[in-house]
């Protein structure tokens, strides 16, 4: 990914307010370890010079959390060294988002989605999939199908 589109996709997460969609991730994912306050002040930094801003919201969340949480959403939303392209994790945010449902997220990544190169029949597909993967395990959970006859005629062992 050129830097170009890393610096685009990282002020499109400022404007659309991206981290919203995993802030539920952020309490899970430093809660039991205390921040020290340099930390602290040292990711409100990295925050600011990364999306050109500090969000309101992040300035809510829990001092303690908040290094980690950021180390997390770089690392994995942000990075362009993992294995999913920026269009991918937005689609894949999307369909989680629909399900749960967050309104925050589901805005967030459809700009987020969009910006990365998203059509709308992309779009369209990411949250008709979660839809149809719900449906289907609504009725396998609700009618008790037999999980090892399921793998068995499936294709599985």
């Amino acid at each position: 990914m050129s830097v170009i589109r890393i610096a685009s996709a990282v002020h499109s997460c400022l404007r659309s307010a991206s981290l919203i969609a995993i802030a539920g991730a952020f309490a899970v994912a430093l809660a039991s370890a205390p921040a020290r306050a340099d930390d602290y002040d040292a990711t409100l930094k990295d925050i600011q010079s990364t999306m050109g801003g500090v969000p309101t919201f992040v300035k809510q969340f829990p001092k303690a959390g908040l290094p980690g949480a950021w180390a997390e959403v770089k690392a994995i939303e942000l990075s362009d060294e993992t294995a999913l392209t920026p269009k991918e994790k937005s689609l894949i945010s999307l369909a989680v988002a629909a399900q749960i449902p967050c309104s925050y997220c589901i805005w967030s990544d459809t700009e987020n989605a969009r910006h990365a190169g998203a059509t709308d029949q992309e779009i369209q597909e990411a949250v008709a999939m979660a839809a149809l993967t719900r449906h289907w395990s609504t009725i396998f959970n609700g009618m008790q199908v037999d999980f090892d006859q399921f793998k068995k005629e499936m294709g599985g062992k």
